[in-house]
């Protein structure tokens, strides 16, 4: 007697897909909403924090624009002018409101708009600071996987070492080493300048290679110490002794277990990564003479610029927030544990 096979019918394969599908959705929308739960109360205390700074810091246009020799009756009318008579709750509303329909406010400095400002130098920082993430994790993630998988030999002592040396490495120190050798004496990119990407990609890159490498080294340190030692762990758990006995490949663990259930930490760090090589980049710009987002943050602060700081404060928590979503959308997307919820 013969048996036969079952037939997988189109519709069959759309009801096992369809569970899969539901359930990634699931996961997608479970992540975000617990990120939309964090970030509204995180974002309402920040702002209101950010805008109690003012009150407490005790400057006035008035002083800026007129000096200390300002009379009472030119502050107060300065002042007024600019909603500083109002009470601090109602000063607080209508700022709020206005950062909600993103306008953060005029400078006290010169008048301008600081979204417009904001918004010209963070396209500068964001260039660099994303070439200097995609080169940290491309060579972090190919350093640290050599060292566990070389773990003990030579190989991972020697890129440890490495990796240490470069982690206590200022950034302005690297860049001041790389504008010596590679654009003074070797000739091969510009020394200092930006140029935008609408003038052309080659121009573009040869201008943020530079300071996107005098940054990427504190990142190569952190991915590459850290998927080191998350992925050295994996290799000591039962599920890759079980693999081992049913005769798996080595390639075949690595990347079916192994890779996917240590990826996990080093993706973890870079939450913060990100936002940081934004904002805190003030000598990298000054070394490479790029007038950034950092550059601007502590132009702003020297000058007493208040609303400008606040509109700094408010655009950083705006990255931290939506880095660390996207970093939580892909760790539930390719590490099994954030899968089960763990």
């Amino acid at each position: 007697m013969t048996t036969t096979a079952p037939v997988v019918t189109p519709a069959r394969r759309r009801g096992v897909v369809a569970p899969r599908t539901r359930h990634a959705l699931g996961r997608v929308l479970g992540v975000l909403g617990r990120s939309a739960a964090l970030f509204v109360p995180v974002f309402l205390v920040a702002t209101f924090v950010t805008f109690a700074l003012r009150s407490l810091s005790g400057l006035s246009p008035a002083r800026i624009q007129l000096g200390e020799q300002a009379t009472p009756e030119a502050i107060r009318r300065i002042e007024a002018q600019w909603g500083l008579d109002q009470p601090f709750l109602t000063q607080y509303w209508q700022w709020f409101t206005d950062v909600l329909h993103g306008q953060l406010g005029t400078s006290w400095v010169n008048g301008a708009d600081i979204s417009t400002l904001i918004g010209l130098g963070l396209g500068v920082s964001l260039s660099v600071a994303v070439l200097a993430l995609i080169i940290g994790v491309v060579v972090g993630f190919l350093l640290g996987t050599l060292a566990a998988v070389r773990r003990t030999t030579p190989l991972d002592r020697a890129i440890t070492g490495f990796v240490t040396v470069i982690s206590v490495m200022p950034a302005f120190v690297v860049g001041i080493v790389l504008v010596t050798v590679l654009a003074v004496g070797l000739d091969l990119f510009p020394s200092a300048g930006y140029v935008p990407a609408e003038q052309g990609i080659g121009p573009w890159l040869a201008h943020i290679t530079l300071p996107a490498l005098a940054l990427s080294f504190d990142v190569i340190a952190d991915v590459a110490r850290q998927l080191r030692t998350s992925l050295i762990a994996a290799y000591s758990e039962n599920y890759v002794t079980g693999a081992v006995v049913r005769g798996l490949g080595p390639r075949r663990i690595f990347f079916g277990h192994v890779l996917r259930n240590g990826l996990g930490p080093a993706l973890a760090t870079l939450g913060l990564k990100f936002p940081s090589l934004v904002g805190a980049s003030v000598v990298t710009e000054w070394i490479f003479g790029l007038q950034g987002f950092g550059r601007f943050a502590n132009d702003s602060a020297q000058a007493g610029d208040v609303p400008a700081v606040q509109g700094v404060l408010v655009v950083s928590i705006v990255l931290v927030v939506t880095f660390n979503l996207i970093v939580n959308l892909v760790l539930a997307r390719v590490t099994p544990a954030a899968q089960r919820g763990v």
